[in-house]
């Protein structure tokens, strides 16, 4: 039996995404229409489609019939399930702040909902699942994230060069980030407003005159309330804007979100990685449901550092892995050049797609020829190779 499959994955059309970077990708038009991500693996929301001897099958329902072929023994055994899902991300508006909760606390919760009956569709849900979310992201082009709170000096000195928010430095002091955290999050619609109304009047000009960098939480705040369909409304999102680390990530290099951390995607393209699940708790610059109460229980009010990974080289520096301390999964980019040859062997299911360029994959007495945007499913146990007729940029996604 074949253990090489060619895999379809789902566009998912939400509204902060772009309109050309996922279709040019995938090659297909575009239409004008918002493709935010792309969806590779089982997830039921929106399994891929693998390509069998047996006719198309959703991946999800191919591996319940499939389990302990696909994942191999141990991982079957420890997961039930493909630990992961796997995306491309066109970020061309802010995300929602947010944050992940832990294993433990997201059986408790999902467990809490159904047993108060709350449909897994209704907007005020927290829990789709019963899993945690850590996830690694992989720029593919100039990306711009927020990522923990500052460290205390810096926080200190934001508060105190941002006039509008004098009145939060004494707050901070004296109750640190949850005290200051807790008080914007609880404080009502109307002083919101009032607080950040000027702040806005104050910064809008100068966006709208393209004077403010990037590297500045007025850029984003500004860009925030302008790509807004309320004007008016003004979101509480926008203080964690100056509360927080803003990241900015090059081409190849990536970030690790683990449990607790609070952050935000703000523009650009990126390959994402994360456990299977779709558990967000979130924190501001959405029209969705934010639980504040429930939102308070899962940040890590620490400060954060952030830590911009380069990836380790292997295979004679064809491929780069970027490590994480999470079990479900492990990305990691391969670079060929034409008479370069990547040879690896499966402990476990993959999923590959081709970036750039072109390859041939061969999986014993199969082969496949993948093209820029197409994927491929590899059960665990086989060997195979990689090889291409000019050049390809492949990121993989497994479980460690």
């Amino acid at each position: 039996m074949p253990k090489l499959f060619a895999l379809k994955g789902k566009i998912q059309n939400y509204a902060w995404g772009g309109t050309h970077f996922i279709p040019e990708l995938l090659g297909i038009k575009s239409n004008n229409i918002k493709c935010a991500e792309y969806w590779l693996g089982a997830h039921v929301n929106a399994p891929s489609v693998v390509s069998t001897p047996n006719g198309n099958q959703n991946l999800d329902s191919y591996l319940k019939h499939n389990i302990t072929e696909s994942l191999g023994e141990k991982v079957a055994e420890k997961f039930g399930r493909l630990s992961f899902l796997f995306k491309v991300l066109d970020v061309h508006d802010m995300l929602s702040i947010q944050v992940h909760p832990t294993k433990i606390e997201a059986e408790k919760g999902f467990k809490l909902e159904n047993e108060l009956g709350i449909p897994l569709t209704a907007p005020h849900r927290n829990y789709k699942d019963d899993n945690h979310k850590p996830e690694i992201m992989v720029a593919l082009s100039e990306f711009w994230l927020l990522h923990g709170f500052l460290t205390e000096d810096k926080l200190i000195e934001r508060l105190k060069e941002t006039p509008e928010f004098a009145d939060l430095l004494s707050v901070f002091k004296k109750a640190g980030y949850y005290g200051l955290y807790k008080k914007v999050m609880e404080e009502s619609s109307e002083d919101t407003n009032r607080i950040l109304a000027p702040l806005l009047k104050r910064i809008m000009p100068l966006y709208l005159q393209g004077k403010l960098d990037k590297s500045s939480p007025d850029y984003w705040a500004a860009k925030a309330v302008d790509s807004s369909e309320d004007k008016n409304l003004l979101d509480k999102g926008i203080y964690s804007i100056y509360f927080f680390n803003i990241v900015k990530a090059e081409k190849g290099e990536a970030v690790f979100q683990d449990a607790g951390i609070p952050h935000a995607y703000l523009e650009g393209q990126n390959m994402e990685l994360m456990a299977n699940s779709d558990n967000v708790l979130r924190g501001g610059l959405t029209p969705k449901h934010v639980d504040v109460p429930e939102l308070l229980k899962h940040v890590a009010f620490e400060e954060t550092i952030p830590h911009v990974m380069q990836g380790d080289m292997q295979n004679d520096g064809i491929e780069r892995i970027y490590k994480t301390p999470a079990p479900d999964f492990e990305l990691s980019k391969i670079d060929l050049k034409q008479e370069q040859i990547y040879q690896s062997k499966t402990k476990t299911a993959q999923i590959l797609i081709v970036i750039e360029g072109d390859a041939k994959i061969v999986e014993g007495d199969n082969a496949l020829k993948i093209s820029k945007g197409e994927s491929v499913f590899l059960e665990a146990h086989c060997k195979y190779n990689i090889s291409t007729s000019s050049m390809a940029t492949i990121y993989k996604a497994t479980t460690p």
